[in-house]
């Protein structure tokens, strides 16, 4: 069978719209120039516990040894960012919970995978049998410069692929094929001299541009660490219990981006700025009731309530808030190593917040003693 393969590809990209998404791009297979880059950062630790990520070695950098035969890569992009996002609302009430946007509705890896094994079903009745395999972040391959090699946008400072017209609220799928496509041309980095990204990460975890040390990055340590975390990086993380957008809220290219057609995508009412005692309460049936086909599920209960722990340390003192942390002691020994730091964060809030209501004079007279000075001093 003769293919215009020309031909082809518009119809793939027509065929791609059609299923929800909202770019389509092709790239050939060949990043060996990614190789250094990738063995260097696992070489730094960057990958922190993430041992998959070293474990697979360069199979990522080779989509060819993922699925034989492969000689191009269809990316695809769509749009996640819900309406009424509130990105603003819920940072600056640290008594709320922050969720990261991406994962406030449904799971996105099964809906976008069922889309690319349907635009590999299209071009199956158009051209017959052909090899092809859709991955949706769940495989060891390289998304994001396959991405950038499609021409679906380039590598920000932040390490995610930006585009010009979608900033970078989007998720990324592949669909690995056998089909020699004519490809589509990279897009030039428009990031210029801005590190907005760089300078506003709350942890410092973009160490030079475009690397991220995962051991400092919140959506590191809140999603994919089950340990303790570090005690210099708990006070950073704020209220963010589950992600972090704070590189992309700050990026000059997300001020374009584009709402999600995609209903599924909407924030759901039982994590959307909830206040972080009454999560906190949930019981492990409660929860996972309530992440019912999200991605914050895979976290598993506990890891849930030690970020929460976190967060309720980092909330002014409140008497709920103690008194929800002092309820959960003893029902895990990981738990409550931070739920002692949270207490005894949130007793001295208390503490300083009875001082600052007292008589001046008083007020001095505690401050003088606790000082271990003279009282004429």
């Amino acid at each position: 069978m003769n293919i215009d393969y020309s031909e082809l590809t518009q119809k793939i990209k027509q065929w791609g719209k059609e299923l929800g998404f909202q770019q389509v791009g092709i790239s050939d297979i060949d990043l060996h120039q990614h190789e250094a880059q990738l063995q260097r950062w696992i070489d730094a630790g960057y990958h922190g516990d993430m041992d998959w990520m070293a474990r697979h070695g360069m199979m990522r950098a080779r989509p060819a040894e993922l699925h034989p035969g492969t000689v191009r890569v269809i990316s695809v992009r769509m749009n996640y960012l819900p309406p009424e996002a509130g990105f603003a609302q819920s940072l600056k009430q640290p008594d709320t919970a922050y969720i990261s946007r991406y994962s406030l509705g449904r799971d996105y890896h099964k809906l976008i995978r069922n889309r690319l094994k349907r635009l590999g079903q299209l071009i199956e009745k158009e051209v017959g049998e052909f090899g092809y395999r859709p991955f949706v972040d769940s495989a060891p391959i390289l998304e994001r410069p396959l991405a950038e090699k499609a021409g679906l946008g380039w590598t920000g400072k932040h390490s995610l692929i930006l585009s010009s017209e979608a900033g970078s609220w989007f998720f990324l799928g592949e669909l690995l094929i056998d089909l020699p496509l004519p490809v589509d041309t990279p897009i030039d980095n428009q990031c210029g001299k801005c590190v907005a990204c760089m300078t506003s990460c709350p942890t410092g975890a973009i160490v030079e541009e475009g690397v991220v040390d995962a051991r400092r990055c919140i959506s590191y340590l809140t999603i994919e660490f089950d340990g303790i975390i570090p005690e210099e990086l708990r006070e950073p993380i704020g209220n963010r219990i589950y992600g972090c957008d704070d590189c992309q809220l700050v990026c000059p290219f997300n001020r374009f981006s584009d709402l999600t057609e995609e209903v599924d995508y909407h924030c759901r009412d039982s994590l959307y700025q909830q206040p972080l005692h009454v999560l906190y309460q949930w019981t492990e049936k409660q929860f996972l009731k309530n992440t019912e086909g999200s991605a914050i599920r895979r976290i598993g209960h506990i890891q849930w309530l030690r970020n929460l722990t976190i967060a309720m340390g980092n909330a002014p003192y409140s008497a709920d808030i103690f008194e929800a942390l002092e309820q959960r002691l003893g029902e895990n020994e990981l738990l409550d190593i931070h739920i002692h730091w949270a207490m005894e964060i949130q007793t001295k809030r208390h503490q300083e917040h009875a001082i600052e209501i007292l008589p001046g004079k008083t007020k001095r007279l505690i401050r003088i003693v606790e000082k271990g000075l003279p009282r004429d001093a």
